[in-house]
């Protein structure tokens, strides 16, 4: 998995509360466990004029000129400011999957659903929870000023907007320790790989009969 450290990106707003994981990578798409291939699919239905079916060429399909992520001033955005509850729904981890492919390393909200902000962590996506006024604030600020970008830095825990605003923000310990050395779950693990091979070579010698 990639680290995340510091990050200077192109924002886009999505306005909307309760965006659940249906919305983000609807169902259809959820019959490969690669975890690439889902950007062109992320908010499919909004984002497209027609239904979107898996290994459809989307370069080819009507888009809806009235969402946000194709309108041109948006093209490229790494990170993503949304509303309340984002990524409820059910747990599927295809829902960041999908924000990762198409581009986007950081979720901004005041909310997010449980599982949704833990998956992030555990694929490389940095989510922040923000006061909801200061996210109104942002919003404002974004949807005002093209190319609005971010600077995002995870070991100082800090934003600074384009005005030179400086935004901090709290995040667990462990959930950044992952992101800024890359580590996914297996990567956790593997960091305890030498006590983990002590222990079962205690196991052989003391209890062989289990072996």
């Amino acid at each position: 998995m990639e680290p995340f450290k510091q990050l200077v990106g192109l924002v886009v707003p999505l306005d909307r509360p309760n965006v659940d994981t249906d919305a983000i990578i609807p169902k259809q798409f959820l019959k490969s466990i690669k975890r690439t291939g889902f950007g062109p699919n992320l908010f499919d239905e909004w984002r497209y004029l027609d239904h979107g079916e898996p290994d459809q060429d989307c370069s080819r399909r009507p888009l809806n000129p009235d969402f946000v992520l194709n309108q041109p001033r948006y093209q490229g955005a790494r990170i993503l400011f949304a509303r309340d509850n984002f990524g409820c729904g059910s747990s599927r981890e295809h829902a960041v999957w999908a924000l990762s492919d198409y581009g986007i390393r950081c979720v901004i909200a005041p909310s997010f659903a449980d599982i949704f902000y833990s998956n992030c962590f555990k694929n490389g996506v940095l989510a922040i929870i923000l006061d909801p006024v200061l996210m109104e604030q942002l919003f404002r600020e974004v949807m005002a000023t093209p190319e609005y970008r971010l600077s995002v830095d995870l070991e100082k825990q800090q934003i600074i907007t384009p005005s030179q605003q400086l935004i901090p923000f709290n995040i667990d310990g462990a959930l950044k320790h992952r992101l800024l050395n890359g580590l996914d779950d297996i990567g956790v693990i593997l960091q305890s790989a030498e006590h983990i091979r002590r222990y079962e070579e205690r196991r052989r010698r003391e209890e062989p009969w289990l072996f």
